[in-house]
């Protein structure tokens, strides 16, 4: 029923290096990633436009279907090579990436018929760490490409949209971390500190 995605195909501009082969207290951290959420997917794919560097994984790559499309591009990816009915989207550089979270997501898409639920918090949409009914976004991100859009939120309008509340994020995730991600060498260091610690 659920196919996961973790989407690397940033260009890790501030990071200096491409921060999904970047070892994460002794392992790539795209593999920290895969292995914190692949108990809860049916199937795992990762989009990448280097799919020869990810062949240590035990997933299924996939190169970008609109390159140079940026966020939304990524997403429109990651939706149309889904194999199966729901798709979870993570992206690659968070190290506490929450497979609870997204199995509550994936609960309340079911139970409340929504195309998508997408957590929000004081930073804006978390559209990298959400869940996707597959059949009902696809033409609808599909349409946002073709009118030239590039944020990967621009559609959200357009779909049956649950957003998860702090409270329901927080239920699920106390420690307040699955949408850390990493940007630089200095976050880097300071999110091996605050795995090391758990």
């Amino acid at each position: 029923m659920l196919t996961v995605c973790i989407q690397a195909g940033g260009a890790s501009a501030r990071m200096g290096e491409d921060k999904a082969l970047k070892l994460f207290l002794g392992e790539p951290l795209i593999q920290r990633v895969a292995k914190r959420l692949r108990p809860i997917a049916d199937e795992l794919i990762v989009t990448t436009n280097h799919p020869e560097d990810f062949a240590f994984l035990d997933a299924r790559l996939i190169r970008d279907l609109e390159a140079g499309r940026g966020a939304l591009g990524g997403l429109y990816t990651a939706i149309a090579s889904a194999a199966q009915p729901i798709v979870a989207i993570v992206a690659c550089d968070m190290p506490f990436a929450s497979a609870k979270l997204i199995e509550v997501a994936t609960r309340l898409l079911i139970a409340e018929e929504a195309d998508i639920v997408i957590p929000k918090t004081e930073a804006g949409y978390e559209p990298f760490h959400a869940v996707y009914r597959r059949a009902a976004c696809l033409p609808i991100v599909e349409a946002a490409l073709r009118a030239g859009q590039w944020k990967a939120t621009a559609w959200l309008s357009q779909a049956q949209t649950r957003t998860l509340t702090m409270a329901e994020i927080q239920a699920a995730d106390p420690r307040g971390l699955a949408f850390w991600n990493l940007n630089t060498p200095e976050e880097f260091a300071q999110a091996e500190e605050a795995a090391s610690a758990q």
